[in-house]
């Protein structure tokens, strides 16, 4: 029902705005001026116009169920009767407007969705639709009305006089008829002055903003990550600044998610006790039924997709989380000779490490950690949301672990240039020897020198950033580098990460998200078929934009451990809106944003920098 309310409904648009700017039957004119005056009839063709293209813009929030949208739509076809019949004795469009009004009513019981979260931004947007709208209808009016034009009139004119209209000026073109003229004339000016009462009011108007995680939330957060955060290594995401969460009845367990573009989308495995999660699911569900959003579930485990797919989501594989177990990991073999070569060419460069708990440093050096990470990364989009924090040197990320190389020696607790270990360590132990004191971050006063040191300090060159997965293990949160440094840092990065895992009591490593990963391996196998070829070339395509390919390939060479990650989604249909809307949250797909006053920003940040005297 909602979607085909839509779509008459945006027929019933279009058709109100042909009939407002086509002319009337003669004999009906007739019969209207002998009741109402001309200026009435002609004022009315108007007010149609702008019915219809209101009810064009609300379709949209019609097709999603939306309560308010359904009492505007209602309200503009009770109005579009009235004015068909003024304007002309239009009885045909009245009684289609009737019928649609009807039908509306009997089925409101289908418009119960609540309104989206909406910010003043949406005044411009909405602005910019009603001008941009305005002027087309008016360069078509004068299109249909090019017979009672005199004297040239090229397009330029044309839209001058649209644009010169629409704010009650009359324009440069000049009509044979004077009914013509008015009803141009009032139909742009109408036009304008809705667009203009329409960005006054929604720019005036309380925003409601996103929900955003609460400290109640946080502190609930994070007891059950202290209590069930070993079940998945993306549970600690869950704490990024743009989430929002819904608690079961019971209180735990709960679900994080953020809205993208109507879709209610969910990272990761519900947090807390499993069989709290069908409550936490149900009400997931409940709130996304009650706006309208399309539930939606991004980068769950095995056991959250089957819990998922118990409440009617169906769950797809898209790619593989690479896991490094410490305690049997090794640089020894065939498989690992690019890892070793590319970590021994780094030492030999006088490359050394450092692993520390967030906990561990100081907070001016957690400060200058966080403002080298944005400096190397520069413009670029922070890309991230199932898998990333969004933050780094935060007072409550105590727990998270820092990686850092430094491409001089004097640290003491570092990895010595030429045998790529810590002194009497095993990269494969999970034991590092002397280097526990560097996982540990018990290194001296010069460990702390950053990038801009001078002399014989060490000069910060990469940095790997963990987030705690339970007791034992850490995720992969930030992988960042000076471009100028030398290739293989990452590599070493990850090794010193496992060599530092004895002394940090972390056995497990969560490293990057490969999607597809299944697909790209067996794309490549002897045998495959022709449809997983294609599919793997399609995947090798689009990894010009999205890295696809070349991630799996970076943490293949590790010889993780793969674990199957899901997406669950209510429909086939929803799939593409679902794809865009992740895209979206991943930053994959930005869409230009708009800042108020940028340069009076950025004095208020550096009046704020100003030390005071």
């Amino acid at each position: 029902m909602p979607t085909a309310a839509a779509a008459l409904v945006f027929i019933a648009g279009l058709i109100d705005i042909v009939s407002g700017v086509t002319p009337e039957w003669r004999d009906r004119l007739d019969v209207i001026r002998q009741i109402l005056p001309g200026a009435a009839s002609r004022q009315a063709a108007a007010f149609t116009v702008v019915v219809g293209l209101l009810l064009l813009l609300l379709a949209r929030g019609l097709r999603r169920r939306k309560r308010r949208a359904w009492l505007g739509v209602v309200t503009l076809l009770g109005t579009s009767i009235v004015l068909h019949v003024v304007k002309g004795l239009d009885f045909e469009e009245a009684v289609a407007s009737a019928a649609l009004l009807l039908g509306l009513v009997l089925a409101r019981g289908d418009f119960r969705a609540k309104g989206d979260p909406t910010t003043r931004w949406r005044a411009l947007w909405v602005g910019l639709t009603l001008a941009a709208a305005s002027i087309m209808v008016g360069l078509a009016l004068l299109r249909m009305g090019a017979g009672r034009l005199l004297g040239p009139h090229p397009l330029t004119a044309q839209l001058a006089h649209v644009v010169e209209g629409l704010i009650g000026i009359h324009g440069p073109l000049r009509f044979s008829s004077e009914r013509v003229s008015d009803l141009v004339t009032r139909i742009l000016l109408t036009m304008g002055l809705l667009t203009i009462v329409t960005v006054v009011y929604l720019a005036l108007r309380p925003p409601e903003p996103r929900p955003r995680l609460s400290a109640d939330d946080i502190e609930r957060m994070r007891a059950l990550l202290t209590r069930h955060g070993d079940a998945d290594s993306l549970g600690y995401f869950a704490l990024r600044g743009d989430k929002t969460v819904v608690w079961s009845p019971t209180g735990k367990a709960c679900v994080a998610y953020r809205v993208v573009s109507g879709v209610m989308l969910a990272s990761g495995d519900p947090l807390g006790d499993n069989e709290a999660w069908p409550g936490a699911i149900r009400e997931f569900l409940r709130i996304a039924a009650e706006h309208a959003w399309i539930p939606a579930v991004i980068g769950c485990s095995e056991t959250g997709g089957k819990a998922w797919e118990r409440v009617g989501l169906t769950a797809l594989e898209f790619g593989d989380e690479a896991i490094i177990d410490v305690r049997t990991f090794t640089l020894e073999g065939r498989d690992m000779r690019n890892v070793r070569q590319a970590v021994g060419r780094v030492e030999r460069a006088g490359y050394t490490y450092r692993a520390v708990r967030m906990s561990d440093l100081p907070p001016e050096e957690g400060k200058r950690l966080r403002e080298q990470a944005e400096a190397w990364r520069g413009a670029e989009t922070e890309r991230g949301f199932s898998m990333a924090l969004g933050r780094i040197g935060e007072p409550s990320d105590d727990s998270c672990v820092v990686v850092m190389a430094f491409d001089r020696d004097g640290l003491g607790n570092g990895g010595s240039p030429g045998d790529g270990s810590p002194a009497g360590s095993d990269p494969g132990s999970g034991n590092p020897g002397s280097g526990d004191s560097a996982g540990a971050g018990s290194g001296g006063a010069r460990d702390t020198a950053g990038p801009e040191s001078a002399g014989n300090d060490p000069r910060l060159r990469a940095l790997l950033h963990f987030v705690p997965w339970g007791h034992r293990g850490l995720s992969l949160d930030l992988m960042v580098r000076d471009r100028a440094a030398d290739n293989g840092l990452n590599d070493f990065l990850i090794v010193s990460a496992v060599r530092a895992a004895g002394g940090l009591n972390v056995d497990r490593l969560s490293l990057n998200f490969a999607f597809f990963r299944s697909a790209l391996e067996r794309g490549q196998r002897l045998g495959a078929g022709p449809v997983t070829r294609r599919f793997r070339g399609l995947l090798v395509f689009l990894s010009r934009w999205f890295q696809i390919d070349s991630l799996y390939r970076f943490n293949a060479k590790f010889q993780p451990q793969w674990s199957p990650r899901y997406i669950c989604f209510p429909a086939n249909r929803d799939l593409p809106r679902i794809a865009l809307a992740m895209l979206e949250a991943e930053a994959f797909l930005v869409w230009p944003r708009l800042t108020t006053f940028p340069a009076t920003r950025r004095l208020a940040r550096l009046a704020h920098r100003r030390p005071s005297c």
